[in-house]
């Protein structure tokens, strides 16, 4: 036993256990644990009172819940048509696959301040898009409806690359099977299907859930950023810091920051009750 932890350790590619971990902890800390740190540092400048006036104050609410809200319903969204477009992808051959399959990484690539103004010109009044809403009272650029497009164009490769890679190990016998045991279609893929991509389609959604909530670029294009309406909390973040009011904006940091980790935890639990309920 003795020998074979000996030559285990020898043709091991990687580093030792303790200089790994040591180099893994040094550099979470360097790049998350040391900057998060000093945003909570930064906010002892306001007394408790001033703290809870500042992230409490009308404005700063009304972009918590379209920030928030925003988010959710976009992860929402990307996570139903995200699974179908992974589903075609996988399942289906047809022309223009493989430029398809390209377009879905499209957002990854493009600058967000690209894809801003690129959505604001498709769904502005006299856009290609939004020439045809407006006169049906739908209107998009320079709304909240915005703010939900922007972060659902953004979102939507996150779900996508979770779940096709899973999409493509199912083997298509699985199917076969419930179809020969009686299942309809329905069942075969509520029942059967579904299961397996369960916690890759939760990790699709919260990848897709934290990236709206931190995009800022694409939005300011296409908002408005009209106060109380159509203003996101990341520009309120860098309104303040034009403003040389770094504690304020450090606080209202600090607000988003517990709460995004609060919901990813819960997010993460019940990504770890759907793998639990798989068996794995």
């Amino acid at each position: 036993m003795f020998l074979s932890r000996t030559l285990l350790r020898r043709r091991s590619v990687l580093p030792g256990f303790d200089l790994a971990l040591g180099l893994t902890l040094l550099y979470i800390s360097l790049i998350v644990l040391i900057p998060l740190s000093a945003a909570f540092l930064r906010t002892t400048e306001l007394t408790w009172p001033q703290f809870v006036e500042t992230v409490t104050s009308p404005r700063v609410v009304a972009s918590y819940k379209l920030t928030f809200g925003s988010s959710l319903a976009a992860s929402v969204v990307n996570a139903v048509f995200g699974l179908l477009v992974a589903w075609v992808l996988v399942r289906y051959s047809f022309p223009g696959k493989r430029i398809v399959d390209a377009l879905v990484d499209l957002p990854f690539a493009l600058p967000t301040a690209v894809a801003g103004i690129a959505l604001t010109g498709l769904y502005a009044g006299n856009g290609w898009i939004g020439q045809y809403l407006e006169p049906l009272g739908l209107k998009v650029a320079f709304s909240p409806n915005g703010v939900f497009v922007a972060m659902t164009f953004i979102g939507l490769p996150f779900v996508v690359r979770t779940v096709q890679p899973i999409l493509e190990d199912v083997s298509a016998e699985l199917e076969e099977a419930a179809a020969t045991l009686g299942a309809s279609r329905w069942q075969t893929f509520s029942k059967v299907i579904f299961p397996i991509l369960m916690p890759a389609l939760i990790t699709g959604f919260s990848l897709a859930f934290a990236r709206a909530l931190g995009e800022y670029g694409s939005i300011i294009f296409i908002a408005g950023n009209m106060p109380m309406i159509s203003e996101i909390t990341p520009l309120l973040i860098i309104t303040k810091l034009e403003q040389y009011d770094y504690a304020g904006a450090t606080a209202i940091a600090v607000v988003m920051l517990v709460m995004s980790f609060v919901l990813l935890l819960a997010i993460n639990a019940l990504q770890s009750w759907a793998r639990k309920r798989q068996g794995k």
